[in-house]
């Protein structure tokens, strides 16, 4: 259930961050070798055999789940963001994911290669990937996630949102296959040239652009494309993952704000819009995010116990107040007794692992900080 005129967050609001995300989504590499000459330089050809977590196995009677946190964030692109994350989640035991936005593994010179859905070649609301140094340095740090155990999803390409049409959410099924088919490419063509340690079979679902998407059409390319799970639609309160048209559906919760006494969407750039109506006026905006982030951990340790789903990008929006309050909820959260901070592929996993009637039960209490 959607409450009234939040919806205007994620459509306009959302569409309004276009041209902040063309800078602050990509970042500003550090140079490494030039794309088409000696790949990125690697101790590992492949990523590690991960050991099996403790917490990967069927409940025993009468144990609660795991409080699964899944941090993820859109884009990711921004070398800086990288650095810091694959750091601090190192630092406490914890994984997460980033959607890649396809068109950053292509410099902008290349940016030709691309055609949105009904719209010209070379056409995006954000940027390309830079300079063929940028795009180099960009692989080398999804080496680095998918070796530390991170997920890579997809973002798509060109972010198209209400506005720039047409967008997301009128594109048709072979619209939504054509875009993931591009994506496919980018990545794979980056494994193929550059040393990418991911290929397109490797990515099994993402967030679309804005939250936004007419579902009916996009999930029938998203199956046939092979993807599993999508991290896009919102739901009131924390609630369990859901199994819609063949595809795991990961929430984004509406979840109380206690600096402005109603419910947002939990995604960084909501927060931002509905704290400062998204003004780089260095307000208060990481602890009243901090406050949020942990109100609804506690709603959902207290009761269903549904993964959290944090959403963020890699930017610096005002001031980078709002990286500061993941970095810092990171650091907190992921060393709680009972708290996994997973991946959607690990949650995915251990949801297989579990009596189907066990999950129903958690499944049927009340949402975590719904109504």
């Amino acid at each position: 259930m959607r409450q009234p005129g939040t919806w205007f967050t994620v459509t306009l609001a959302l569409a309004l961050a276009g041209v902040l995300i063309v800078t602050l989504d990509r970042g500003h590499a550090q140079p490494g070798p030039r794309a088409g000459g000696t790949p990125p330089s690697s101790s590992a050809t492949a990523p590690p055999v991960a050991q099996t977590p403790a917490w990967m196995r069927p409940l025993r009677p009468g144990e609660k789940p795991p409080q699964f946190v899944l941090f993820s964030f859109d884009g990711a692109g921004s070398h800086e963001h990288w650095r810091r994350y694959l750091s601090l989640a190192e630092s406490v035991n914890a994984h997460f994911s980033g959607f890649l936005s396809g068109i950053y593994l292509l410099t902008d010179d290349q940016r030709s290669r691309y055609t949105g859905p009904g719209h010209k070649p070379g056409s995006a609301s954000i940027g390309f990937g830079g300079s063929a140094e940028e795009v180099v340095t960009r692989v080398q740090d999804l080496n680095a996630a998918v070796a530390a155990g991170h997920q890579i999803g997809t973002h798509y390409n060109g972010h198209f949102c209400a506005g720039a049409e047409p967008s997301v959410g009128r594109w048709t099924t072979p619209g939504w296959a054509g875009e993931i088919a591009q994506f496919s490419r980018f990545v794979d063509d980056a494994h193929d040239r550059l040393g990418l340690h991911l290929s397109a079979k490797d990515v099994t679902g993402g967030r679309t652009p804005c939250l936004e998407g007419n579902w009916a059409a996009a999930f029938p390319a998203m199956r046939d494309a092979g993807y599993t799970f999508d991290s896009s639609q919102p739901s009131d309160g924390v609630k369990w993952p859901t199994r819609l048209d063949g595809i795991w559906e990961f929430w984004m919760p509406y979840v109380k704000v206690p600096a402005l006494h109603k419910k947002v969407i939990m995604m960084d750039y909501n927060l931002w819009y509905q704290l400062g109506h998204a003004k780089n006026d260095g307000g208060q905006y990481t602890q009243a995010t901090l406050e949020t982030y942990r109100g609804a951990y506690r709603a959902a340790f207290d009761g269903n116990r549904a993964p959290l789903v944090i959403g963020n990008h890699f930017n610096d929006w005002a001031g980078g107040a709002f990286s500061r309050a993941a970095e810092s909820f990171m650091s907190e959260v992921c060393v709680k007794p009972e708290t996994v901070c997973a991946t959607y592929a690990e949650v995915t996993k251990w949801m297989s692992l579990q009596d189907p009637a066990v999950l129903e039960h958690y499944r049927s209490m009340p949402l975590a900080q719904a109504g």
